[in-house]
């Protein structure tokens, strides 16, 4: 089948045809990005399988994040190189060759490699989709578009832990990358049929190498410098010429930028108030969503004992509450000011966090569904909001570079927000730790007591005497890390709740925006 234009599809499918677009580039990102937050819930198992701590294993996700960030600006030049048909089609091929590495990994590194590939195709498609989706509706069903578009990638991760472990609980996590191949199957024969072609009147671009390799150099050096901070210590020479570099390739990349001919990031954007407000917010919405989808099956799995599909079971409740609730959104954004809606969102949202803060070993399951439906119900109001004030606020001839950085700002925040929020916990739980371990003298009378109750315990079901003290100190040791652990996380919660409502500061800025002409 020959590739076809926008206009040419429409009439062959009619009205209809915008909502089947809609549907398939919505399919092919929520598989993508279902990815994301698939593999979180079996953290604790690869942990086992490879035998590594949380720091290695934490860069399954940032390594997806990270790569899926950086691909976000290859969006305009996919499109104008090979328009949104070819590069929806390579994208979903690469996305399965890095699902069957995964498949098969060996170890810890060739796992974090394909999850590099599957990072590289989730981002080229979700800013080809959306400015395919935003060009084919007037003016007026924008909002309603992107917010049924915004559905699909909100529910993706937060589904994700539900896959995963019930995937997990029934196979085991290697087939986490093989759940998604009929799916994409089903991706490629959708693109092949109904994404448009390339426009012949949209003139091709040169690939800038180096600034991609730049800011790709950038990236990296970023997540190795917060994932590594903590462990070789803030101050320490590592952790100052990661730095140094990070600063050299991050100036180098915006010096190409402005002097490059064909830029992969068109700095002018960011010369537009409403354009910059919400790429604020986007970054913040980023380190919000996939920080905490990432942390909440890692917190009830480690503080609360659940298996791997009751942590996924978790989001369940949040994931029906945004089905309801982006078409509401959607409708919401067209109707009323977007700085408010932004604002509510941002409140909302930090409301939620600062209920999950309040967590502990004791929590009952639905209690924390509720939290969790809690925040993702202010995420449903901010990210349709943010879309449609970045690309209005946009002429026609920015939108594919415009649905790309905001797409590139949103999962910059999200790839920064997991790691530096592990990194936050990590150090939060060492202090807490060390608190708690400097309490335990003799005379702590609640720990004295505990002592004798799990000392009469062992006696009791005939621990030899010879081992009865060492083991009852034993048990206060592990009940301390328990503790030092929940508070940890606590903290986690409580600086997402503290970040998001600073960003209620720039949300104020984002005003009444209007369409281009």
């Amino acid at each position: 089948m020959t590739s076809a234009s926008i206009e040419t599809l429409s009439e062959r499918y009619g009205p209809s045809y915008r909502w089947i677009l809609t549907t398939t580039g919505m399919i092919a990102a929520m598989t993508m990005i279902l990815t994301s937050t698939m593999v979180n819930v079996a953290v604790p198992s690869i942990m086992g399988a490879y035998g590594v701590g949380q720091d290695e294993a934490q860069w399954m996700a940032t390594a997806f994040l990270a790569t899926m960030t950086a691909s976000q600006l290859l969006g305009a030049w996919v499109i104008a190189a090979v328009g949104p048909r070819n590069g929806y089609l390579g994208s979903v091929v690469i996305f399965t060759i890095g699902s069957l590495i995964g498949a098969v990994a060996p170890n810890i590194d060739i796992l974090i490699l394909a999850r590099v590939v599957q990072g590289f195709a989730s981002g080229i498609v979700q800013p080809m989709a959306m400015v395919t989706i935003f060009r084919v509706f007037p003016p007026e069903q924008r909002g309603l578009a992107l917010s049924v578009y915004s559905m699909g990638i909100m529910i993706a991760p937060i589904l994700g832990p539900v896959v995963g472990g019930v995937t997990i609980d029934v196979w085991s996590w290697r087939h986490l990358f093989l759940i998604p191949l009929p799916v994409a199957a089903l991706s490629f024969l959708l693109g092949a049929l109904f994404m448009p072609g390339r426009d012949p009147d949209i003139k091709r671009l040169r690939f800038d190498w180096l600034g991609y390799a730049l800011v790709v150099g950038a990236i990296g050096f970023l997540m190795v410098l917060i994932a590594n901070g903590q462990r070789d210590g803030w101050t320490s020479n590592a952790t100052t010429v990661r730095t140094l570099i990070f600063l050299v390739l991050t100036t180098g990349f915006v010096v190409s930028q402005l002097r490059s001919d064909s830029p992969i990031l068109d700095c002018s954007l960011f010369q537009n108030p409403q354009f910059v407000a919400a790429a604020v917010l986007g970054f913040v919405f980023g380190a919000g969503n996939f920080g905490s989808t990432y942390i909440i099956p890692v917190f009830v799995q480690t503080v609360q004992n659940f298996t791997p599909t009751a942590a996924g079971m978790v989001t369940v409740p949040a994931g029906v509450a945004l089905m309801f609730m982006f078409p509401v959104a959607g409708r919401l954004v067209d109707a009323f000011p977007v700085r408010y809606l932004a604002m509510f969102g941002l409140a909302v949202f930090a409301v939620g966090a600062l209920l999950l803060r309040s967590t502990d070993v004791n929590t009952a399951y639905w209690t924390l569904a509720f939290y969790v439906v809690v925040g993702r119900m202010g995420m449903s109001i901010m990210m349709p909001a943010i879309n449609v004030t970045a690309l209005r606020s946009l002429t026609p001839e920015q939108l594919n570079q415009g649905s790309g950085v905001i797409n590139f700002i949103r999962l910059m925040g999200g790839a920064c927000g997991v790691n530096s929020l592990v990194a936050y916990m990590e150090r939060r739980t060492e202090f807490h730790g060390a608190a708690l371990t400097a309490t335990q003298t003799p005379e702590n009378t609640a720990s004295r007591e505990l002592l004798g109750q799990v000392a009469d315990i062992l006696s009791a079901v005939g621990v030899p005497e010879a081992i009865v003290q060492p083991g009852a100190l034993h048990f206060l040791g592990r009940v301390v890390e328990a503790q030092a652990s929940t508070m940890g996380f606590k903290d986690g919660f409580m600086i997402l709740t503290v970040v998001f409502v600073l960003a209620l500061i720039p949300a104020w800025t984002m005003g009444r925006s209007k369409d281009k002409p």
